[in-house]
């Protein structure tokens, strides 16, 4: 049974920094991209970040870029979301997904990503 578990939410001031982590199970997942999106209440899921299988690119979407860095180790089968300079607009449930196709296109699309974690609660006070 493939399995994302997000973990490192919390409760942080604006202006400090989280570090989240995704971790697999139930398959590996080295060969594909993976991404995080955020939920803000009363929102749509929102594209954050993506990052290739080997993790030698990635992409941001503007609202974060220069602000938050997605990595990877695969031997850990893991990915991570640093965010720093956190703003209040940042408090979300974000989620961890993954997609089971070796490709990069549409990388964005919320409906392209085949497997989801739970979410984790970052809040952002002002």
């Amino acid at each position: 049974q493939v399995q994302l578990v997000e973990s490192g939410g919390g409760l942080v001031q604006a202006g400090g920094s989280l570090r989240l982590s995704c971790a697999a199970s139930g398959r590996s997942f080295s060969n594909y991209p993976m991404a995080w999106f955020r939920q803000a209440p009363g929102k749509e899921r929102d594209f954050v970040g993506a990052i290739t299988s080997s993790g030698g690119a990635t992409y941001y979407s503007d609202s974060v870029k220069g602000r938050f860095t997605i990595s990877r180790d695969n031997a850990k089968n893991t990915v991570y979301l640093q965010m720093n300079s956190l703003k209040p607009e940042d408090m979300a449930v974000y989620y961890c997904a993954a997609r089971s196709r070796a490709t990069w296109g549409l990388i964005a699309t919320l409906s392209t990503y085949d497997y989801w974690g739970q979410g984790t609660q970052v809040t952002v006070s002002s």
